[in-house]
């Protein structure tokens, strides 16, 4: 049982901090098969947190969420414990200990992957038009960062007619060890084969906001961000601004970075703008997927 209590939310940025939060809880509950929430705002499932008692109010940015439960949900001891004050989602989802529960715990019904917003299927109509444009090489890299188990990078590779060199980065080594099985075959899975002869894929755990050591810069056509700066501004805008920063650093002088979000144009183009001065940043609308809107971001070198 939930019950929420909204307080007066007299700026439009403590709305949109409520609303990432509501969002983020969405997402994240759609991964979990224990606990569950009421429905609100499409959040349908969401773990126990970390000793929660009966009854226990935690605070969602200017709202106070509280549910009735007698077990607890730990995160493990090399973990930051969440704390019952500020943003929920602000508390979990910059820390790599919550990811790598999340990525280990069980999985609703026998899909291998799990994805944020949507997955392959929903984005390919928008991407296949623009490898086709993308400036020549063979293969083309890819670079999905904070990829998690999304099915982005096995789509890319197993359906893609284009040929395509895909590395998926993910903090999490619980999500890049799934992943690698997943390629390989293993998990009683059949092993993955390219849609394109050329085509490639690869998974390694590297820090998204450093990306040094597995990406030299301008060495990708394609930068996708699906959901990633999302998570990384629940620690702070400044880490979403490293993430942003690295992103642009490694693609080549004509490729394109995407960032895949719900988020809405007024929020996240300012932040976009601010972050990458003298790249030209564009937005369109996908879906919606599931009743819900979502919006591609593009930034490219301007003309």
């Amino acid at each position: 049982m939930v019950v929420i209590r909204l307080f007066a939310l007299s700026h439009k940025a403590e709305f949109a901090t409520f609303l990432l939060d509501l969002r983020l809880l969405r997402e994240c509950g759609r991964h979990f098969a224990e606990g569950s929430l009421a429905d609100l705002a499409g959040i349908s499932r969401w773990p126990r947190c970390e000793q929660l008692s009966t009854w226990r109010p935690w605070r969602l940015g200017r709202a106070e969420l509280c549910w009735q439960s007698d077990e607890t949900w730990a995160l493990g001891d090399t973990c930051a414990p969440l704390v019952s004050t500020g943003s929920l989602a602000g508390n979990c989802l910059a820390h790599r200990c919550l990811w790598d529960k999340l990525h280990s715990g069980p999985r609703v019904g026998s899909v291998p992957t799990f994805d944020w917003f949507f997955g392959y299927e929903e984005a390919q109509g928008f991407l296949l038009p623009l490898l086709q444009e993308a400036p020549a090489a063979y293969p083309l890299r890819v670079l999905d960062v904070g990829c998690g188990t999304s099915s982005l990078c096995t789509g890319l590779y197993t359906k893609c007619p284009i040929p395509v060199d895909v590395l998926g980065v993910d903090f999490s080594p619980v999500a890049v060890a799934h992943m690698n099985s997943l390629l390989e075959g293993g998990q009683d899975q059949i092993p993955l084969y390219p849609g394109h002869p050329a085509s490639r894929l690869q998974f390694i755990q590297a820090d998204a906001q450093n990306l040094e050591p597995v990406a030299p810069s301008g060495s990708f056509q394609l930068v996708l961000d699906k959901g990633t700066w999302d998570a990384v501004a629940r620690g702070g805008l400044p880490g979403a601004y490293q993430l942003l920063s690295e992103c642009l650093r490694v693609l080549s002088p004509r490729g394109t970075l995407i960032q895949f979000s719900d988020e809405d144009p007024d929020v996240r183009l300012p932040c976009l703008e601010q972050g990458s001065q003298g790249w030209t940043v564009t937005v369109q609308e996908l879906g919606p997927f599931r009743g819900i809107p979502y919006f591609a971001y593009l930034v490219q070198v301007s003309h």
